[in-house]
């Protein structure tokens, strides 16, 4: 039987965090742009989201924002994150 801490598991996913806001912030705009697209495809590949996959995905749409030139892909932006704080909130319900 293996036992594991849940601080060591929290502080793996914060490490992970990290690593991707680091990666996140170091790229240009159109490889943000990239990033997003294959955020879409591994979210339409999955059929729903994890956990980590929210987290990043509010990385992601934090760093768009930021950058974005249009007013469209702001809007986009902020709704993304929008809704996956909600999505966020529901999981941490259940457990």
């Amino acid at each position: 039987m293996n036992v594991v801490s849940l601080s060591v598991v929290r502080a793996i996913k914060q490490a992970k965090n990290l690593d991707y806001t680091q990666k996140i912030h170091s790229m240009s705009k159109v490889e943000l742009l990239e990033e997003m697209v294959r955020f879409q495809q591994k979210r339409t590949t999955q059929g729903a989201y994890d956990q980590h996959m929210m987290l990043e995905g509010k990385i992601l749409f934090q760093a768009l924002e930021k950058v974005a030139e249009t007013e469209e892909l702001r809007t986009l932006s902020k709704r993304y994150q929008k809704h996956l704080t909600l999505e966020l909130e529901q999981l941490s319900r259940k457990l």
